[in-house]
């Protein structure tokens, strides 16, 4: 069950990422990993600096993707986008942080893709 739950993530990923390119986003880093956590994309939004987590289901059973984002997450996301910021010298940047909730419905061929700019402060 655990390694078909890091398919989905992965798949999950791959197609928020198609995604935001087709938007005109520009993906500056996949999964940057620290000791406090991770952030799945950092991106680029014209002049904005997006962080970006993106939450996948197989199906909206149990509620939407971004439901997943809780307070807590948020937290740990704001934390590595602050050291994010700090190792790159980045001052002073119009930063935002979106989700991209990826649902594979087993009915549907392609998966069901909602970006959520601004999810949270």
């Amino acid at each position: 069950m655990k390694g078909q739950g890091r398919s989905l993530g992965a798949r999950g990923e791959l197609a928020a990422k198609a995604h935001l390119l087709t938007l005109g986003y520009e993906i500056l880093q996949e999964n940057y990993t620290t000791p406090f956590g991770e952030i799945d994309l950092i991106a680029r939004d014209g002049e904005t600096l997006v962080f970006v987590e993106v939450k996948a289901r197989s199906s909206k059973a149990y509620g939407p993707p971004e439901a997943s984002v809780t307070r807590g997450k948020q937290q740990q996301i704001r934390r590595v986008a602050s050291l994010y910021l700090s190792q790159a010298r980045l001052h002073n940047v119009a930063c935002r942080f979106d989700v991209v909730a990826v649902t594979f419905p087993r009915e549907a061929k392609a998966p069901q893709i909602e970006l959520i700019r601004g999810a949270f402060p």
